[in-house]
């Protein structure tokens, strides 16, 4: 685990002062070899060992080799369980489970155009079984994470959890967003008539320290572009508008809906103050490059058919979440910095 990394893990500590209280308990993590699954596996095995903290945890993943990489440090950890599964078929585990984390999705934008059929099967289907599972085990708090993709066009700039936009659903590329959309739905379904305690966690887009080297998200090129020496090229103007959130910042956020977070309730997890354009943040992620990379327009007559999501303008607001004393501490060029940062390690 490189030094970014651990210090992240830190940050998220400092975040979270109640997993003091969580000794004793399990928590299953789906996607667990994901961005965001595999740092919540990090950060509560790091906990134990700082800690003394003797929370169990579960790493559902689909490929075991994959996780044994990722996994490595944690080989002999007595607290770390990996069980291989595919959540299109049941959940089977007999152990007890206190808290889901269910971050398995597919998350590639090539793969929405690509396998929009996959895309919503994934979504759709593989979200029932594990509310069925959570439903069957008596789990006391399960967090779905969603995206700020559920918003569609927005009919507002700054967006709350009750904010409604619009979406094409006769576009493959809305596979993900309206997959999205329905899990939420069936989410507070299972809230309502099972009384499954789920909570719906609307992420703006997230990255930091640990990204793979096959993210082709825009942030991920961006990054590599200063890290490689070449130029950031935007195959759009870039005047699509949208705010961020850092790893660690997101992962901490997720911890805290665990602890605090309402049954049926959303949450937005932003950096409200990160909000800008594609562009705005290409010119800013070059100057990180001592005058080695510079931003570069190729604009592509049809950039739907790359996965890429028509110009659109949004601020997600995270006061409903701060409000149950979660705070983001790292902003945009810290983010993108520790991000270059852990990949020249």
């Amino acid at each position: 685990m490189n030094r970014i990394i651990e210090e992240d893990i830190q940050r998220i500590f400092s975040q979270c002062p109640f997993l003091d209280s969580w000794k004793g308990k399990t928590v299953f993590v789906t996607g667990a070899t994901g961005l965001i699954g595999r740092n919540v596996v990090y950060t509560l095995l790091n906990y134990n060992k700082q800690h003394h903290g003797e929370i169990s945890v579960v790493a559902y993943v689909r490929n075991f080799e994959k996780a044994n990489q990722l996994f490595a440090d944690y080989t002999n950890d007595t607290d770390l369980q990996i069980i291989v599964g595919d959540i299109l078929s049941p959940v089977r585990y007999s152990g007890k489970v206190d808290a889901l984390i269910h971050t398995a999705s597919t998350t590639a934008s090539a793969d929405f155009v690509q396998h929009p059929v996959e895309t919503i099967k994934t979504a759709l289907q593989g979200t029932d079984n594990v509310l069925q599972f959570a439903h069957t085990k008596g789990i006391q708090k399960v967090i779905y994470l969603s995206s700020l993709e559920v918003y569609g066009m927005p009919d507002t700039f700054e967006v709350t959890e009750s904010s409604l936009g619009t979406i094409d659903w006769t576009q493959v590329r809305s596979s993900y967003s309206e997959g999205k959309r329905m899990v939420e739905c069936l989410c507070r379904s299972y809230a309502d008539e099972y009384k499954v305690p789920v909570v719906i966690a609307r992420l703006a887009q997230t990255f930091g320290a640990g990204i793979d080297n096959t993210d082709q998200r825009v942030y991920a090129q961006f990054a590599r572009a200063v890290v490689n020496q070449t130029d950031i090229v935007l195959k759009t103007k870039g005047e699509t508008v949208r705010n961020y959130c850092y790893l660690s910042d997101a992962v901490a956020a997720v911890l805290y809906l665990v602890e605090k977070g309402e049954m049926g309730e959303i949450y937005n997890i932003a950096n409200e103050d990160t909000a800008c354009s594609i562009a705005e943040m290409a010119t800013m992620v070059a100057n990180l490059s001592n005058g080695k990379t510079k931003v570069v327009f190729e604009i592509n007559d049809d950039s739907n058919k790359l996965g890429y999501l028509p110009t659109f303008k949004i601020k997600l607001l995270s006061n409903k979440l701060q409000a149950l004393g979660w705070t983001p501490l790292v902003n945009l060029k810290d983010a993108f910095q520790k991000t270059i940062d852990s990949m020249l390690l």
